[in-house]
């Protein structure tokens, strides 16, 4: 019989222990917390958006996607529905994202826990991880109350750095690093983004459906759409979350990194074609003014904001203004450019950009090539998916792999 440790009880740490302890062996999770699933109760605001049906590699990112694509296999991505299937999760499926059929996160990791206890898996709470050390092939874990555990497999399933209220502190980096991995730079994902601009206090609260491009270096990389949030410090919202990452990891390589906004996606016109649609309009509202004329398509707040960028008086009417303001108009309207200077801090993001390489993770078992026996799942790996269930995804998925592998081999 063999000892497995599995470090942390998060979701990828809670799969791999329900997979690992399918024969004889003894599984124990590590949690420095009172419970599991901290973070997990708080995705999806609380719903758990645990999967998504289209798992295609374009909503992740890594520095090693093609080690990526030996993980998110159709086979993998079978099996790990058919296990919810099995531990009694009853899906709500809408517009391919999966949620619990409860609408309560809780239901997952009630389940998976219930799992655990069903198997005889052991979780020791509040036990923080210190160091690990390795001697005569068994490992040696120490806690910071001082307990000493010997096993013969690891899991680190610790988490990244984001959201460190539910515990995620970086810890596994440094645990992985003692055992000469290489860490990808480490930034917040799927987190706001931060700009310099007086207007922001202007359109501070407004919400509205948009259309953003990210450029780095001036070369496009990434457009979405979907409900954008104006704050005051810059912008928020899905869209904007699912470029973060690759923003948070362009600037921490001095990249020049600008976004552009296009408030009114719903009118597909180039610029000559929306000044002419514009005079159009304005034929049947001939003494409106152009901030009333323009409250018909955008917020009040938003519109102040373009007028004031655009450097055009409110008070004038749309017939009154020259073709330059025009064009400025249409350019702001459609293409509104702030340089970004950063995210927000980890405290504020849902998962991390980077983390340890993939290059030194088999992608078919999640063991570390450099010490046997040591299994790396989730978060902890330089993996990150867009909004949508995909962090979810890889965590279930990089559980039961390193799970599998270690009760195929005990």
């Amino acid at each position: 019989m063999e000892q497995i440790i599995i470090i942390g009880g998060g979701a990828s740490g809670l799969v791999a222990a329900i997979y690992a302890k399918r024969k004889n062996n003894q599984v124990i999770i590590l949690e420095k917390n009172n419970k599991c699933g901290k973070k997990l109760l708080l995705t999806g605001n609380g719903r758990c958006n645990f999967w998504n049906q289209d798992q295609s590699l374009e909503n992740y990112n890594s520095t090693n996607k093609n080690n990526l694509r030996d993980i998110i296999t159709e086979k993998n991505q079978k099996e790990i529905l058919s296990f919810f299937d099995k531990i009694g999760i009853v899906p709500k499926v809408k517009d391919g994202y999966y949620y619990p059929n409860s609408n309560q996160a809780s239901s997952i990791s009630n389940a998976l826990l219930l799992q655990v206890e069903s198997l005889g898996i052991k979780i020791k709470y509040n036990s923080e991880v210190e160091k690990i050390d390795r001697l005569d092939n068994k490992f040696i874990i120490t806690t910071l109350t001082d307990e000493i555990i010997s096993c013969d497999k690891v899991v680190l399933a610790t988490g990244s750095k984001a959201c460190p209220k539910t515990g995620s502190d970086g810890k596994g980096y440094e645990l992985a690093k003692n055992f000469n991995h290489t860490i990808i730079d480490v930034v917040p994902s799927l987190v706001q983004l931060r700009g310099n601009g007086s207007y922001f206090k202007l359109w501070n609260g407004v919400r509205c459906d948009a259309k953003i491009s990210l450029f780095e270096n001036n070369c496009k990389i990434k457009e979405e759409y979907g409900e954008l949030q104006l704050t005051d410090y810059g912008i928020s919202g899905i869209p904007t979350f699912n470029i973060s990452g690759l923003v948070a990891r362009g600037i921490n390589n001095n990249k020049k990194e600008i976004v552009k906004i296009d408030f009114l996606p719903f009118i597909n016109k180039n610029e000559q074609e929306f000044i002419t649609y514009c005079d159009n309009k304005s034929k049947f509202i001939l003494n409106l003014k152009i901030y009333q004329f323009l409250e018909g398509m955008l917020n009040y707040k938003l519109v102040e904001t373009i007028l004031k960028v655009a450097k055009i008086d409110k008070q004038k009417r749309w017939q009154d203004l020259t073709i330059s303001e025009k064009k400025r108009l249409y350019y702001n309207l459609k293409s509104f450019e702030f340089l970004i200077t950063g995210t927000n801090s980890f405290d504020k993001a849902q998962v991390c950009s980077g983390g340890v390489s993939l290059l030194e993770i088999n992608p078919k078992t999640m063991e570390s090539k450099l010490i046997k026996n040591l299994y790396i799942v989730g978060e902890l790996l330089d993996v990150d998916g867009i909004c949508g269930g995909y962090n979810l995804s890889f965590a279930w998925i990089s559980g039961m792999l390193a799970g599998k592998e270690i009760s195929k081999n005990d």
